[in-house]
């Protein structure tokens, strides 16, 4: 009798912990969506952008912001959900720092800067906490 409840209770921390490693994952990707509304005014301001790439990365991250995944509901097909749409939001912020680079006040920008580490810095940690997400499944 102790063998099974002992495997049961190892069952149960695995999910908990697969469920702790996705709610890290989450929080990254809640950074970066909390990040893109300063990036989008930093560039407004220090830059005559072009107006379909903003909307293209304010577009993505509303989609981004509406879709979720519960932990102890994940399906295979929510989780393509999720990816496309952080994709999406991927792509269009590397668009907006590829356009970025044509304005040299925007490059010298201080705040420009700073926020441009902070989304690296947010895209390298999600890279990270998806990995260790992917190891514990």
């Amino acid at each position: 009798m102790g063998y099974g409840c002992s495997k049961r209770n190892a069952f149960v921390d695995l999910n908990e912990n697969v469920a702790a490693q996705w709610h890290q994952v989450e929080s990254h990707y809640q950074r970066r969506l909390d990040l893109i509304p300063n990036i989008v005014k930093t560039v407004e301001a220090e830059a005559n952008v072009e107006k379909s790439t903003l909307t293209a990365v304010v577009e993505a991250r509303a989609k981004a912001t509406q879709v979720t995944i519960d932990p102890t509901n994940m399906t295979a097909e929510n989780m393509n959900q999720f990816k496309q749409v952080q994709g999406e939001l991927s792509s269009a912020i590397s668009k907006l720092l590829m356009v970025t680079e044509n304005y040299p006040n925007l490059k010298s920008s201080q705040a420009f800067s700073e926020l441009r580490v902070e989304l690296e810095g947010c895209e390298n940690r999600i890279a990270v906490e998806r990995m260790k997400y992917n190891e514990n499944r």
